[in-house]
């Protein structure tokens, strides 16, 4: 897996890609640096708004915390939105695209195509899109299969879809604003479409439901397969995520397809681990999906999803730097303003990493601030198995020492410990 990437106290950062950057790059742009990108478009850093802290400070609104990247294509791009907001990123591809083992069924489905007549031509993805018109124009059939989608109604299931078509020279009449084939198919079965020629580029998936429904209703319906969805070729990374979400080690995850949230639980599946996931995503650990398309395969399991307004990926990252920090803790101790994140605490507006172990005991002790947690509860905040008392001095200790100030953590003897700040209330 590529290393774990962001984390604003660090002197070198390494992005998803695997090339080291300066420090400079981990840091908010300034206004001098945020332009216009070609053609009057607007760079994702300026669509997804101000790098700063809620509290006003340069850390990044998500210092402190640590959001995995399942994304096969755009990864590095999602990952440096993150990073530049302060996040330590986690990249971990779950599912890639890969090419059909037989070109076979493609190109019957391209002459079907050409055969007669198409009525109506939906484009699902753009990648697959892509993919069908540069196959066809390999077979020598490009010129006469853009000619036919030309005289055809074409629907585009968003604005990926959207874009490699309009790339390819031809014009969409339609697509639905949630994105998703269930809108267009809604949309098809509200007219009469029996005796209509349609094609449908499928998109990794057979959409079986989505083909036999237009059948239903008399259509002809030409399925185009153009690539499938598979594990990663190294499927190490995902593997280590899934332990990372159990262990909560991870504060978000992020998906972008419906195939990325199908591929992380076929890979916890496989481990043994499924359940054990989905209780991490229900509780502790958020599940960032770019569109209710995306959160499909995780809503059938109750699992609450973060989604922007908006399916793009400015909105995501928007949506979480609104999100993450709201879930930080802050509690002053001996006079000093402690802020718990993920795998970080703030302390007066300084960032200070710390591992899993003495975090989990912080985040333990500052659910009840000023209040004894027992020695028994605060070992079940420590990770791994079998840990003991031994284990939890160790990890007092190291948090004392990351804080900077033994004087914060309190020992109560033969209880345990406790902040040293007067109770604000009963626990």
């Amino acid at each position: 897996m590529t290393p774990p990437c962001g984390g604003s106290a660090r002197r070198e950062e390494c992005r998803c890609d695997g090339r080291r950057t300066s420090p400079a790059s981990a840091l908010p742009d300034p206004p001098a640096r945020r332009r216009r990108g070609g053609g009057g478009q607007v760079s994702l850093d300026r669509l997804v708004g101000a790098d700063r802290d809620r509290s006003g400070c340069d850390l990044g609104p998500l210092a402190g915390f640590t959001v995995a990247v399942t994304a096969e294509r755009r990864r590095e791009e999602l990952a440096a939105l993150l990073e530049r907001r302060g996040a330590r990123v986690v990249c971990a591809p779950v599912m890639r695209t890969a090419p059909l083992p037989d070109d076979a069924p493609l190109l019957a489905a391209t002459r079907a195509c050409l055969a007669e007549p198409l009525d109506i031509a939906v484009a699902t993805t753009g990648i697959g899109f892509r993919s069908w018109m540069e196959a066809a124009e390999g077979w020598g059939l490009g010129e006469q299969l853009a000619a036919r989608l030309a005289s055809a109604t074409l629907l585009t299931r968003g604005p990926k879809a959207r874009g490699a078509v309009r790339a390819a020279g031809l014009t969409d009449a339609w697509s639905p604003a949630s994105e998703s084939s269930a809108e267009i198919l809604d949309h098809l079965l509200a007219r009469d479409i029996r005796g209509r020629r349609i094609a449908v580029q499928l998109n990794g998936e057979p959409l079986a439901e989505f083909v036999r429904a237009l059948r239903d209703a008399g259509a002809e319906v030409i399925a185009v397969p153009v690539y499938r969805w598979a594990l990663p070729e190294d499927v190490a990374a995902a593997q280590r995520l899934v332990g990372q979400v159990m262990a909560r080690q991870v504060d978000a995850v992020t998906f972008t397809s419906a195939p990325a949230a199908v591929g992380l639980l076929l890979v916890s599946a496989h481990l043994g681990k499924k359940e054990a996931l989905l209780d991490a995503l229900r509780g502790d650990v958020v599940a960032a999906c770019v569109g209710p398309v995306t959160a499909g395969p995780l809503t059938r399991y109750d699992v609450p999803t973060l989604q922007p307004s908006r399916a793009r990926l400015a909105a995501l990252v928007r949506t979480i730097v609104d999100h993450l920090p709201r879930r930080g803790r802050a509690v002053r101790v001996a006079g000093r303003l402690l802020e718990v994140r993920g795998h970080a605490v703030v302390i007066d507006g300084e960032l200070t990493p710390l591992a899993p172990a003495p975090m989990g005991v912080l985040r333990a002790l500052a659910r009840r601030p000023g209040y004894v947690v027992p020695r028994a509860e605060l070992l079940q905040s420590l990770p791994g198995r079998g840990v003991d008392g031994h284990a939890l001095e160790m990890a007092v200790a190291r948090l004392r020492a990351g804080l900077g100030d033994a004087r914060l953590v309190r020992t109560v003897t033969k209880r345990g410990y406790r902040l040293a700040c007067e109770p604000a209330r009963r626990p």
